[in-house]
């Protein structure tokens, strides 16, 4: 029989156990997360109707979506969290409650060219706030804070939430009269960190001229604090109507940050993001690395003013966010900021019968789990080196001795494999003193970054 050589596809992440407990880690917080904010989980499914998947089509979607023929069914593998999202509010709109608040942790497919930090298969965590009809500008304040008690409680810390508005952006490019050509100085001024500013003002001069370039450069090159900002562009204010809604809504936003426990050197105005052309509608939001700008966004998203309008015609605005969860990951591990110090192992603590007698050493396995600690029992016929070397290999912090004496007794002798102290108690006894001895490293945050 000829063997087929096992490999992975280009653009598919494939882990080893200890990074996948480190991957289970970051989507447990992240749940916790999401849940203290009132957001309930979704699932939805992988694969849908071709027909339902792609209502909006076009552009780069059709290209890079995964699309097949089973039977004579035109079936496509979801690309985003969003489009079923939106399929599935339009269904259930009639016994869903609103405003609606889901999170959803789940894979997406896309045929992408492959390169550093970018997957075909990835994981993306979401949030979304829907409303019926409408949806109070206050739900756009709360999301920097989910956005700063989501990474704070991975462990990260230094990192900056930017929001804009584009209404905002939109009402001054109508202003310096140039909203014609709106999505291509959008364009240009999204490009802005990576060409430059000399770059962008001679595009922008080419697209609209030498004067408007100025103005336009002027306005999203404004500095200092979220407070100065906003007072610096007040001088804008009633000369466009569409630049005082989004004035308005940036005013309040920065005015809730207290109050929702957003530090004010983790957020900025960024009048510069321009993401979403097509989509979004108010406030827009990037979260960066401070120290790896050139990462890009690791959690991106915005207002929108209705979600679902190839399925509906109900008007179900929203606003939400998305995390590459793959992307973030990927870049966490080759930047040194995983916590190994975290247990990564399968089982806290391995038993080892070291006699024939089996009935004891299960019973010792039950009363342990049954206190909360993780065990395993080692049933192979092995050297005892060979038992303890599994448990190393492992990274399992405990061993479990259950021999003639231990029988007799009643007790356990547990041996901390880092240290290699030993003692002896009871079997519940032994799990409290465990449990206690690993809580510290079991609820440590999967991600380590400096203050």
């Amino acid at each position: 029989m000829e063997r087929v050589k096992p490999r992975t596809l280009a653009g598919f992440m494939e882990l080893l156990p200890e990074r996948q407990q480190l991957m289970e880690k970051m989507m447990e917080k992240l749940r916790e997360s999401y849940s203290l904010y009132g957001f309930t989980p979704l699932d939805t499914p992988i694969i849908e109707a071709s027909e339902v998947l792609l209502a909006k089509g076009g552009g780069e979607t059709e290209k890079q979506i995964y699309r097949f023929l089973k039977g004579d069914t035109d079936l496509s593998m979801r690309f985003d969290l969003t489009v079923p999202l939106a399929k599935y509010v339009a269904m259930h709109h009639g016994t869903l409650t609103f405003p609606f608040r889901r999170f959803q942790i789940g894979k997406v497919y896309r045929g992408e060219r492959t390169q550093r930090g970018r997957f075909r298969e990835f994981y993306q965590a979401d949030i979304d706030i829907i409303g019926d009809g409408t949806l109070e500008p206050v739900n756009e304040a709360e999301i920097p804070s989910i956005i700063y008690k989501t990474f704070t409680s991975l462990g990260l810390r230094r990192f900056k939430i930017k929001v804009n508005n584009r209404m905002l952006l939109g009402g001054f490019l109508e202003y310096a009269g140039v909203s014609d050509m709106a999505q291509i100085v959008m364009r240009e001024i999204d490009k802005l960190d990576k060409q430059g500013r000399d770059k962008t003002l001679a595009n922008l001069s080419e697209a609209c001229g030498a004067e408007a370039a100025e103005k336009i450069l002027g306005f999203i090159e404004i500095t200092g604090s979220a407070g100065e900002k906003i007072d610096a562009i007040s001088r804008y204010s009633g000369c466009n109507e569409r630049f005082d809604a989004g004035y308005e809504s940036l005013r309040a936003l920065v005015g809730y940050l207290a109050d929702f426990g957003v530090p004010e050197e983790q957020f900025e105005l960024d009048f510069a993001i321009a993401r979403g052309l097509d989509y979004y509608t108010g406030t827009v939001y990037e979260t960066i690395l401070t120290d790896h700008p050139e990462i890009g966004s690791i959690c991106s998203g915005g207002r929108y003013d209705n979600l679902a309008e190839y399925y509906t015609d109900r008007a179900l605005p929203g606003v939400g966010i998305s995390i590459g969860l793959t992307r973030l990951f990927y870049v966490l591990e080759s930047e040194g900021y995983l916590n190994d110090e975290i247990i990564a192992a399968p089982a806290d603590a391995l038993v080892i019968p070291m006699t024939d007698d089996l009935g004891f050493a299960i019973k010792v396995a039950t009363a342990i789990r049954s206190a909360g600690v993780r065990a395993s029992i080692y049933f192979e016929k092995k050297k005892f080196k060979a038992k303890i070397g599994y448990a190393d290999k492992l990274g399992i912090p405990y061993a479990v001795f259950i021999g003639e004496d231990e029988i007799s007794s009643g007790t356990i002798t547990v041996k901390r494999l880092a240290t290699g102290e030993q003692w002896s108690a009871e079997p519940e006894v032994a799990a409290v003193r465990i449990a206690e001895e690993l809580a510290p490293r079991r609820t440590a945050a999967p991600i380590r970054d400096g203050e």
